[in-house]
């Protein structure tokens, strides 16, 4: 059965505030505070579907607390077209079952859009999420969840992760003068393996000079035995589709086993906390592909900076991520306020979704990729756009603006 959920007169209720038990404070410090109607118009109930302790917990949490900021920011200002946002969030600890039972719940309380996370979960919801008409986005940047024909209902704001492997790769060509070996680190799950297939493919039809070997990462107190494997093959280059804490612990580990080897961070580890976690000595010289831009001085930065000024805070605090998440929830928040002007305050998903394939592009300010967000019926791949860095002094420092696969 087609599920349509509508605004209409619902009752005010306090949002569902999730509890950030491993990492420590509330989600009310930077998060949405219980929702209401501004006058007679009801509250835009969105369900939030947040990894802070499970295997990805460490960057999960920043974006989480980024979108509940912008939620927190955007009701203070009104809301969307004076419909106050009611965040209805939990964390499902990077567990499949568990996004799954938290779909069921939101739709089933009046959730008009669901915010996401993970690779495994946004594809195993993709069918339920087209046949429920739930435009859905999430951190996952899986090429798959660009294509209406495969996921209608499905939008990727970023550089999808094999976007982001294919500049790697043509950055490594380049870096190399032409041949390399290249090894893939990558998470054990569909989050890690969603780039590596179109990587091997990018070469071949390219036709680049590299040698190109996945491998899994164990979850082992170190990677000297993923690193000795990939020194069997001759890897210069160690290309890692993870996240911050498991690449940092590769950085150490080239920095202590003396390896002639240079890492190329995909975006969930082209940050600051893998600068951090790592140590900068360690992190020195190792190569960033981020779609979103680190620091704070983009205009697109400016009313995260602001925001959580008041919240006694900083983005040198929150870091990338938090823009990313805050961003994330403005492009969905554009959808949703057009989809209120076209369809005369009656909210459904299809309309939201037209709205997200029609409106014009979303400015933000130079944050994500090449600084804009556009969606079309043909493809809700947002952006193509992404940022070389390299980590100099502790910093990420720009090497290269708006890189594409075909730049």
């Amino acid at each position: 059965m087609t599920h349509r959920n509508r605004l209409g007169v619902i009752a005010s209720s306090a949002a569902l505030l999730l509890a950030l038990t491993a990492c420590g404070g509330a989600a009310t410090d930077d998060g949405a505070q219980p929702g209401g109607t501004d006058g007679d118009k009801a509250p835009v109930k969105i369900g939030v579907i947040a990894d802070l302790t499970g295997a990805t917990g460490d960057v999960g949490t920043p974006y989480h607390e980024g979108m509940m900021g912008y939620i927190d920011w955007v009701n203070g200002k009104g809301g969307i077209s004076g419909h106050k946002i009611e965040a209805m969030a939990n964390d499902y600890a990077y567990k499949v079952p568990e996004a799954e039972a938290l779909y069921k719940k939101y739709v089933n309380e009046g959730a008009v859009v669901i915010q996401g996370w993970g690779t495994g979960d946004s594809e195993a919801l993709r069918t339920k999420v087209a046949a429920d008409e739930l435009p859905f986005m999430s951190a996952s940047y899986a090429e798959p969840l660009t294509e209406p024909k495969e996921s209608p209902y499905n939008f990727v704001v970023a550089p999808t992760y094999s976007d982001q492997m294919r500049v790697a790769l043509n950055w490594i060509a380049k870096d190399a003068g032409g041949k390399a070996e290249v090894a893939v680190f990558h998470h054990d799950s569909p989050f890690g393996t969603a780039p590596v297939a179109d990587g091997e493919k990018w070469i071949a039809e390219k036709g680049l000079d590299l040698g190109y070997k996945a491998y899994p990462m164990p979850k082992t107190p170190n990677q000297v035995g993923l690193l000795s494997q990939a020194k069997s093959q001759g890897a210069k280059y160690i290309v890692i589709q993870n996240v911050s804490s498991p690449a940092a612990q590769v950085a150490k580990d080239i920095k202590a086993q003396n390896l002639d080897m240079k890492i190329v961070c995909l975006n969930w580890c082209a940050d600051e906390l893998f600068i951090k976690t790592a140590g900068a000595d360690n992190a020195e010289g190792h190569i960033a592909i981020s779609p979103v831009a680190p620091g704070a001085d983009k205009p697109g930065h400016s009313d995260i900076e602001a925001y959580l000024k008041t919240k006694g805070s900083s983005l040198k605090d929150k870091g990338l991520h938090y823009s990313q998440g805050w961003w994330t929830m403005a492009v969905m928040a554009k959808g949703i306020e057009k989809a209120l002007a076209s369809s005369g305050e009656e909210l459904t998903g299809p309309a939201i979704r037209t709205a997200l394939e029609t409106m014009d592009a979303v400015d933000t300010g130079g944050v994500l990729g090449d600084g804009t967000v556009k969606f079309s019926a043909e493809s809700h791949r947002g952006n193509t756009g992404t940022g070389i860095y390299e980590v100099k002094g502790g910093q990420l420092t720009e090497l290269a603006a708006n890189q594409t696969p075909e730049s």
